[in-house]
């Protein structure tokens, strides 16, 4: 009999659950635990790309090289699976699927790599790559970038849906790949995003074990995290329920700003596979699980819904004074290499890089900052098991519809930080006005200078109050030693632009 690659999978897949199965029985007569059984992971063929042009990524902005670091771009290309369900999809994250329908891709990946060799911290952040806009952006490398560079960490931009590569109607601008180079990538093909959770193991495959070439050109990869922001935080939130229990590809997850559901299983023109709302992180991973969320996230986009216990795997960050997306991830922060304290400064500005115009100034608050804290408990919890700090959740009022807040209006409870902690300003996760977008920006609105006088007295007394939340957060483990050079520096460059 012969069988179809379909058929094969699905029998490979029971034989896994029930070998693991088979694994956590109890059994008198044999004392030796089996480990569990993984299904394979398929090789991309990997090579580079047209020589036609440059690679095509809106990032940072900042050379590479000044930092010491390369990038370098791949095209990958291999059979892709989708996957069906088991059973429900249940609210619990406790899924069971098995590959299913399968089809040819073709896209590329972006890697970032420290020059030097003994730089490289064996840290390996897997990026799926968002694509909300209609092109495709680096939200979390946006965010963490200064924490990711200084600590010798790789980075890899993954190219995982349809609409990074051909675009979409509603796109903000027509940056999506075959839009902005042609003669480089007319090449891609994309099979829909029910294959996409199957490429990005492949991915992990290809950076794990090389055949060919080399993603990391003879860096020795010891930990692979994957990361993602906003719709990709929730197509993660889908491949840790669901693919990793099969695979195994990664070492840990970064959940950046989810909402409260997930992505779907599956999607036209398969038959779809929709996942119900308030999704939980399945409570039985052997990886850790970090879930970062700003006040936009928790009530805005619903992931009151989804708010579960913190366990030896699975750690839930909520930061006051937050948005979804921010001042610095869009706009400042493209700039910074992690040295001129002018970048932890708020500003009002009301303009995203000439695309989104709010009606309010966005949030200018603390996400970089404790972001970067997040990341790097986060590799520290892969590496030697040392969990993060546990951290307070945000304060809401008993009907689950609003914040509570404190004199000035910014949120009580959660990651607390100085933007909060020693204010000078209001700083909401709450939805601006203007342009679709806004409502994932928040808000910024400065303290006055009669204001900054009746809190503080002088600079000197901002500075004292400043320092003084900082190095608590800092004790509590929500902000980096680094970072908090420069947010006390920045203190007087604030003052400063507060009371002329």
């Amino acid at each position: 009999m012969v069988l179809n690659r379909q058929t094969f999978l699905r029998i490979i897949s029971l034989l896994a659950v029930s070998l693991t199965l088979q694994a956590c029985s109890d059994s008198s007569d044999d004392n030796t635990a089996a480990g569990p059984s993984y299904l394979p992971i398929s090789q991309p063929a990997v090579e580079d790309p047209p020589d036609a042009g440059t690679l095509s990524l809106l990032t940072t902005t900042f050379d590479l090289a000044t930092v010491g670091y390369r990038q370098r771009e791949f095209f990958l290309s291999g059979s892709a699976t989708a996957f069906t369900n088991l059973s429900e999809l249940t609210d619990d994250g406790l899924w069971q699927v098995e590959p299913g329908e399968t089809a040819e891709y073709r896209t590329r990946i972006v890697v970032y790599l420290p020059d030097d060799e003994a730089d490289f911290s064996g840290s390996v952040y897997v990026e799926w790559l968002n694509v909300t806009s209609g092109f495709e952006i680096p939200p979390s490398w946006g965010s963490g970038h200064t924490e990711l560079l200084r600590r010798g960490h790789a980075w890899v931009g993954v190219s995982a849906q349809l609409v990074g590569i051909e675009g979409t109607p509603n796109a903000l601008a027509p940056l999506y790949l075959k839009a902005v180079n042609p003669a480089r990538y007319d090449s891609l093909s994309h099979p829909g995003d029910s294959f996409s959770y199957d490429m990005f193991s492949q991915v992990a495959q290809a950076l794990r074990s090389p055949v060919d070439v080399d993603l990391l050109e003879g860096l020795q990869p010891q930990r692979l995290i994957a990361m993602g922001e906003s719709q990709s935080a929730s197509r993660l939130t889908t491949y840790v329920n669901a693919v990793h229990p099969l695979y195994n590809p990664y070492d840990g997850y970064m959940l950046h700003s989810r909402g409260g559901g997930s992505s779907s299983l599956a999607q036209t023109p398969q038959v779809a596979i929709p996942t119900p709302p308030g999704i939980k992180v399945r409570t039985d991973l052997n990886v850790p699980v970090f879930n970062y969320q700003t006040e936009t996230d928790v009530i805005g986009l619903g992931s009151i819904a989804a708010r579960q216990d913190d366990t030896d795997k699975f750690r839930l960050w909520e930061v006051p004074g937050a948005a979804h997306a921010d001042y610095y991830s869009t706009i400042s922060g493209r700039q910074d290499i992690g040295v001129d304290p002018r970048f932890a400064v708020i500003v009002e500005e009301t303009s995203i890089a000439g695309l989104v115009q709010c009606d309010d100034p966005i949030n200018a608050g603390p996400m970089a900052w404790t972001f970067n804290a997040a990341l790097f408990a986060l590799d520290r919890w892969v590496s030697d098991g040392t969990e993060p700090p546990i951290g307070d959740l945000l304060d809401i009022n008993d009907a689950q519809t609003d914040y509570l807040r404190d004199e000035f209006g910014n949120v009580t409870g959660g990651i607390r930080t100085p933007y909060v902690d020693a204010p000078a300003a209001l700083l909401s996760g709450s939805p601006n006005g203007g342009d679709g977008f806004c409502r994932l920006f928040g808000s910024t609105e400065l303290f006055d200078a009669a204001t900054m006088a009746s809190l503080y007295v002088d600079k000197a007394g901002y500075s004292a109050a400043v320092a003084e939340a900082t190095d608590e957060a800092v004790e509590n483990g929500f902000i980096l030693p680094p970072d908090a050079t420069r947010i006390k520096a920045a203190a007087g460059l604030q003052w400063d632009a507060l009371t002329p």
